[in-house]
């Protein structure tokens, strides 16, 4: 017997369905400092989670003065990869973002094709978790359900490319498993990485629903991965935040883009017109800049390195930061990052040769210790 969806989330049922089990009465949250701890120590990222921050007041205010500014740059992102995916895969695709930075990724494109083609796709969201894998259980259920269509998988955007490794990884696990093939390509709005051919643009920039955690994400935690509470026909967990309701921006930031796409329609269009007769290549070149970074700081683990303007910002929001390399601090695209750096105290490098806007470094919590 494989679980049946919950009901969790902000978001309209008709936008997505989170296969997720609702953790919201356990107690997995930790400070950022002992989680930390625990994490370098040994204990999986995936079995605990971050208290929820929540960012002043003026960063909040800044967040709404970019999503503003780049909302219409977002649309066409949205939509450029909407018309590769509709080309390729047509109605009988099934979109599974990947919780929870490809939720509303996978809404607003679910919205796009809706409205340019009048076709409404299915879409639902998963966990897939590094060195853990997808959630096979949610993948059984899509499969069963939707038997005739073609999986595709969504995410907010790359960084050194260890989630769309981990997605490759775990297809070739399935369908040696279940002699089923998976489509392991990822749709995301950027791809600074240059892991994925299916993308937006490759351009580092700021995607406002980088910039806040569960407020921007349906007030859904990050997913979860814990014996403790997950059984062996449950699908991975996550959080409910409905106290977080007040401060909730989730549909605010769906409606806005959403509003911006019939005026980028045939721009869209014309840019995946000209990539189609183009060679778009991979390489997950974004792996040069971190092996760059790791000599150069002496860093331990790639892990401990997070590049480009969305995991920089995760870093920042989650994790224990110890510095930020900044190539450019002059770009509009890391205003909140400086924002955050300067309330965190933590130190901001000039550091001008990467591909990256920034990169985020997390503070090796043990040595500390010593």
């Amino acid at each position: 017997m494989v679980s049946q969806p919950a009901k969790m989330g902000s978001y309209k049922d008709s936008d997505v369905v989170f296969l997720l089990k609702d953790l919201s009465g356990a107690d997995l949250e930790d400070t950022t400092d002992n989680r930390e701890k625990k994490v370098q120590a040994g204990q999986h990222y995936s079995e605990t989670l971050p208290i929820e921050y929540q960012p002043p007041k003026k960063y909040v205010d800044l967040f709404m003065e970019k999503l503003h500014e780049y909302k219409r740059k977002v649309a066409l992102c949205i939509g450029v990869v909407s018309e590769q995916i509709y080309i390729e895969k047509g109605s009988k695709t099934v979109l599974v973002s990947l919780a929870r930075a490809g939720t509303p990724v996978g809404i607003l494109i679910k919205r796009y094709i809706e409205k340019r083609y009048h076709v409404s796709l299915p879409h639902y969201s998963i966990s897939i978790i590094r060195d853990r894998g997808i959630d096979e259980n949610a993948i059984k259920f899509i499969l069963s359900n939707h038997p005739d269509s073609v999986i595709q998988f969504v995410d907010g955007w790359t960084g050194k490319g260890a989630i769309s490794i981990e997605l490759t990884k775990a297809c070739e696990e399935f369908e040696k498993k279940y002699a089923i093939r998976l489509d392991d390509k990822l749709a995301v709005i950027a791809d600074p990485g240059y892991c994925t051919t299916l993308f937006g643009t490759r351009e580092d920039f700021l995607i406002p629903s980088a910039c806040l955690n569960s407020t921007v994400s349906g007030l859904v935690s990050r997913t979860v991965l814990n014996d403790l509470y997950i059984g062996v026909n449950d699908f991975h967990g996550a959080k409910f935040y409905r106290e977080l309701a007040e401060q909730d921006v989730s549909n605010d930031y769906i409606e806005l883009i959403d509003s911006e796409f019939t005026a980028i329609f045939e721009e869209a269009a014309e840019i995946v017109a000209k990539k189609q007769l183009a060679t778009i290549e991979t390489g997950f070149l974004g792996m040069a800049d971190v092996e760059n970074i790791q000599t150069q700081f002496n860093i331990a683990s790639t892990h401990f390195i997070k590049p480009g303007v969305g995991e920089t910002t995760r870093v920042l929001l989650r994790r224990v930061p110890w510095k930020i390399l900044m190539r450019d601090p002059s770009s509009p695209y890391v205003k909140h990052i400086l924002m955050l750096a300067e309330e965190k105290g933590v130190e901001v490098v000039p550091f001008p040769d990467m591909n990256y806007l920034c990169c985020g470094l997390i503070k090796t919590v043990q040595e500390s210790q010593e």
